[in-house]
């Protein structure tokens, strides 16, 4: 009987984990490439997914992220995703990708949530404002001047918001802890949802009575149109009026109104999320002193209300790494251990730098899948699929080009052209972990024995020790 108590509260204890350390749902196989035909297929996390055997490097594959977008429009920026419907092999990875454009002198990506992903900024082009804001009841905003090499996080479910303060074009990529993150965009759910909410309860949540509440739209919004649709939103105007009584240039005094409102509504988001282990409160700033602080994820976490804005933000992310060592390539990781904020948070970003013919030799991460995007030269990568099967699939990638390296799977990347190259990856994990093949297998301390090498790899003993003395 006592041996059938500890099988059980092993089975309870692997199953509280299992709830506790989740990423978007764990897949039993190498990958699931999400398919619309049913036929012969798996149902995964609401996808279906393709015979394993039929996945073809371009499942794992997008072409285009190099270039800039339209931002003639409202907000002056556009967002373009790359995530499961773009890319169907991210199906199951926890891990996608956006580029944003903003156009000069303000450019905003206005206020908003992604209920089901942290999300980690870096800038390339141009100088922006950025910040989110704390759930309730302290609804803290932190914020952050970015410049190009710059790193910025958004926990999962805040608020948060970019504003091009620069006289040029500013492009940034994100890497997001899901497949399909989700948007909410705080001022079309509030005041463009359909149906519409009733003006009552809005009124209520902005304190103000319903024709106060009027005044207020016609107060905040620049555009004659604008008002008018939103007022026909909320149900304040008849569906035939052409104008408002007045219209007066657009202020930002809303804005903090609209945050506060609703703080808690992306607080409770995070109990919808999945990612590195599930926080209870809006995010974990690792720290090394134990004094005052709670134990999380192998960290200790800093007290929420002594969280500054340097705990989300790293810079240098522009300079290229020294690729002057045996295999020609430089990764420069932003971890927890260089952003305390990305604690819990499930994401993390790296650059890699590429000499000509330089690679970024066969490893894997244990605990992350990566989308990687090039934004200059040629690379060819591939990753290789787990037994019996070992495929390899592989593309040649240029700027733009984005490509997934499955969780786990053994992958590389090699610069086949005369120039450098530089990419940019997300990694769905805060500490993804690195296992570099050659140097685990040859370079381990103490060494692998190496009968078990000579075996393992079918190879002369002396060949073994020769690798070994490399490593």
């Amino acid at each position: 009987m006592e041996a059938l108590q500890i099988i059980v509260a092993i089975f309870i204890l692997a199953l509280a984990s299992s709830l506790t350390f989740a990423s978007d749902p764990s897949p039993l196989q190498d990958f699931c490439v999400a398919i619309n035909d049913p036929k012969g297929s798996v149902f995964v996390n609401g996808k279906f997914c393709k015979d394993a055997k039929l996945a073809k490097a371009d499942d794992f594959y997008f072409s285009g992220l190099h270039i800039r977008k339209n931002t003639s429009n409202t907000f002056g920026s556009t967002v373009t995703p790359v995530n499961v419907a773009q890319m169907p092999g991210l199906h199951t990875l926890g891990i996608s990708m956006v580029r944003i454009d903003y156009a000069p002198n303000g450019g905003l990506n206005p206020p908003h949530t992604h209920p089901r992903a942290s999300e980690i900024l870096v800038v390339l082009e141009g100088t922006l404002h950025v910040g989110f804001v704390t759930s309730n009841p302290d609804n803290r905003l932190i914020s952050k001047v970015l410049y190009p090499g710059d790193v910025f996080v958004f926990p999962v479910g805040l608020l948060h918001f970019q504003y091009n303060i620069g006289n040029t074009y500013a492009v940034a990529f994100a890497g997001l802890s899901s497949e399909n993150p989700g948007v909410i965009t705080i001022a079309s759910a509030v005041f463009g949802s359909n149906p519409s909410i009733n003006a009552d309860i809005l009124a209520k949540a902005f304190n103000l009575d319903r024709k106060m509440f009027l005044l207020f739209l016609e107060q905040d919004f620049k555009q004659k149109e604008v008002f008018i649709c939103h007022a026909k939103f909320l149900n304040l105007l008849p569906s035939n009026s052409k104008q408002p009584a007045k219209s007066t240039y657009i202020i930002m005094k809303g804005i903090r109104s609209i945050l506060i409102a609703f703080g808690l509504f992306a607080f409770a988001c995070l109990s919808a999320s999945a990612y590195d282990p599930s926080p209870l409160q809006d995010f974990c700033v690792a720290i090394k002193d134990i004094k005052n602080g709670v134990f999380v994820n192998g960290k200790f976490c800093k007290d929420p209300k002594l969280a500054v804005a340097e705990d989300f933000f790293f810079s240098g992310l522009n300079r290229p790494g020294n690729t002057s060592n045996p295999v020609g390539s430089n990764v420069t990781m932003i971890n927890v251990d260089i952003i305390p904020g990305l604690n819990t948070l499930g994401i993390s970003l790296v650059r890699i730098d590429y000499a000509p013919y330089g690679v970024n030799p066969p490893h894997t991460h244990p605990r992350g899948s990566e989308i990687l995007l090039v934004v200059e030269g040629t690379l060819y990568v591939g990753f290789v699929t787990a037994n019996p099967d070992n495929r390899l699939f592989t593309k040649i990638l240029n700027p733009g080009d984005v490509f997934v390296f499955p969780f786990g799977m053994i992958h590389f990347q090699f610069n086949i052209g005369k120039t450098a190259a530089v990419a940019f990856a997300g990694l769905s994990s805060q500490n993804a972990g690195v296992i570099t093949i050659a140097n685990a297998v040859f370079g381990s301390n103490p060494p692998i024995n190496p009968d078990v090498l000579v075996k393992a790899f079918q190879l002369n003993k002396n060949v073994v020790k020769y690798l070994q003395s490399r490593f």
